[in-house]
């Protein structure tokens, strides 16, 4: 949460100012009932050295930091960026510089841009000129996160390189049944490692209030995939019992899909023909017209099916599976509002992700104690959401990975899991914090911590991903074994699909733009 901090006791000469969005999950010795951003606050009041303290921390963070007795304005985002920073430099138009979490695109002559994550950046305001366009000119310069700091952890300072080295030419296909002695410690490692990074980002959630107790504190952004079924398992293991846990499921009503079921019951070449089409438009098996009502969307049917598994693994947890149903007119009189929050951001399928993170971080819908009983009206009160963004980058989920192998093989590969790895802090986190942020919740990474991205880069690539298997086996293997192993035997054979489909945020409408094309061109 922001914090914004000044120190009233100390001298005018040596004042600080200090804005933060900031988690520690490792590094600095916090107990539970303290304040990360005031720990990091007071330490800076103690005259350590911001770079030092960066260094010995893992977790999501962005902060702004003055320091008056030497003009110094700081500022920086974690390396993986998974707090929202945004600089807009002074133009003709707005002459200042400004930082925000956050912008609502009410000022549309600010240029916002995210804050690059490759370091600290430091505005010295007293060596301030006049450019030749006669603005005033304050040089930014660039403070590597390891520039003169003794004892460090450098899997947290930076995105790690992967490890390179490729598999015999002969090596046997990854066997399901008996895996290999490699490949099973693999599984071994990583389980522990990702259970230790659910256990660090759900336990010692501080209470709202007193009369909160006994009420959700986490709630999971769930689909009924691997990544986030997985995580609703490890987030059981490291709660009280008593303690329901929200699985947040969203569904979008969608015009396009709906017309499109209509006309397709008109007979049965017209229906054969416009379910070819509809599967070509979306990018997916399934169509609407296998569903019962307009809500029940794969995302929903998968969720479903998923949450049932969850009951009978985690038996005597209350699961909360929370049905967020969006109307085509609701979402079209937030879509002002949901493209003020994601800008910078501004591509068609920004928009469509961006939408299903707002509603489903709201987390108004409803909730039904069985499958057989009455919805009921529900607001979770989870303030602390997980997702599971990042598997697919780290362990080759995506359909690219598997063509890239196909290519260019082994190799081909590893430089596109590298790939991946390295634009993480440009892609969508920032995005994804501020549409988050707006509804009052924090998202929390588990597959991001920056030891568990270390852990899994120096892992041979043939024990993450294996693409000579099919697709829902080969990719991914190593999370799709580790939740075999942990008795989630379903979702470990399930296939990936995309949010903005399985939720049908996507393509509400007939002819609507590409989904990398600009909103406005």
């Amino acid at each position: 949460m922001a914090r914004c901090r000044t120190t009233p006791g100390l001298p005018s000469d040596v004042r600080l100012t200090f804005k933060s969005l900031l988690q520690v999950f490792e590094g600095l010795d916090i107990l539970p009932q303290e304040n990360d951003g005031q720990n990091l606050f007071d330490a800076l009041v103690n005259g350590r050295d911001i770079k030092e303290i960066l260094a010995g921390i893992e977790g999501p963070y962005a902060f702004v930091f003055y320091e008056r007795s030497s003009g110094k304005l700081y500022f920086a985002r974690d390396p993986l960026g998974r707090r929202s920073l945004l600089i807009h430099h002074p133009n003709g138009d707005e002459p200042y510089l400004i930082l925000v979490s956050a912008n609502s695109n009410s000022a549309p002559k600010l240029a916002f841009e995210e804050v690059a994550t490759d370091g600290i950046y430091c505005l010295d305001t007293t060596h301030t000129t006049i450019s030749d366009d006669g603005l005033l000119y304050t040089p930014i310069t660039l403070i590597p996160r390891d520039l003169n700091v003794a004892h460090l952890r450098s899997e947290w300072l930076s995105v790690t390189t992967l490890n390179p080295k490729l598999p015999p030419t002969n090596l046997e296909i990854s066997d399901w049944e008996s895996p290999s002695v490699q490949l099973q410690s693999s599984i071994d490692v990583f389980i522990a490692a990702l259970d230790e990074s659910v256990r660090l980002r759900v336990q010692h959630i501080p209470l709202m209030n007193v009369s909160a107790a006994g009420q959700p504190r986490v709630g999971i952004l769930f689909s009924g995939g691997i990544d986030c079924s997985v995580l609703a398992y490890l987030t059981h293991r490291h709660l009280p019992i008593t303690e329901p846990i929200d699985l947040l499921n969203v569904a979008f009503e969608n015009p396009r899909v709906l017309n499109a079921s209509t006309s397709s019951s008109t007979s049965k070449a017209s229906k054969k023909s416009r379910r070819a089409k509809a599967g070509a438009l979306n990018n997916e098996e399934d169509t609407f017209s296998n569903t019962k009502g307009m809500y029940d969307v794969p995302d929903r049917l998968t969720g479903l099916e998923q949450l049932q598994e969850l009951r009978r693994v985690c038996q005597n947890r209350t699961w909360n599976f929370v049905e967020v149903n969006v109307p085509y007119e609701q979402c079209q009189m937030e879509r002002t509002r949901v493209e003020g929050l994601m800008y910078p951001s501004r591509t068609v399928m920004d928009l469509s992700l961006a939408l299903a993170l707002y509603f489903a971080s709201r987390g108004i819908g409803m909730i039904r104690p069985s499958p057989t009983s009455q919805p009921t009206p529900y607001a979770s009160p989870a303030r602390v959401l997980l997702s599971g963004l990042g598997s697919d980058e780290l362990l080759g989920g995506y359909a690219r990975h598997r063509h890239a192998y196909t290519r260019d093989g082994w190799h081909g590969l590893v430089s596109e899991l590298q790939l991946d790895l390295t634009r993480l802090p440009t892609r969508n986190l920032g995005r994804d914090d501020r549409v988050i942020s707006e509804n009052g919740k924090e998202t929390r990474y588990p597959y991001l911590s920056l030891t568990l991205v270390d852990l899994v880069a120096k892992l041979p690539v043939h024990v993450k991903a294996d693409p000579r298997l099919p697709e829902g086996t080969g990719d991914k293997i190593l999370l799709r074994m580790a939740a075999a192993k942990l008795g989630l035997v379903t979702a470990s054979r399930r296939r990936k699909r995309a949010m903005q489909f399985g939720s049908r945020s996507a393509r509400m409408e007939i002819g609507e733009k590409d989904g990398k094309k600009d909103l406005v061109e």
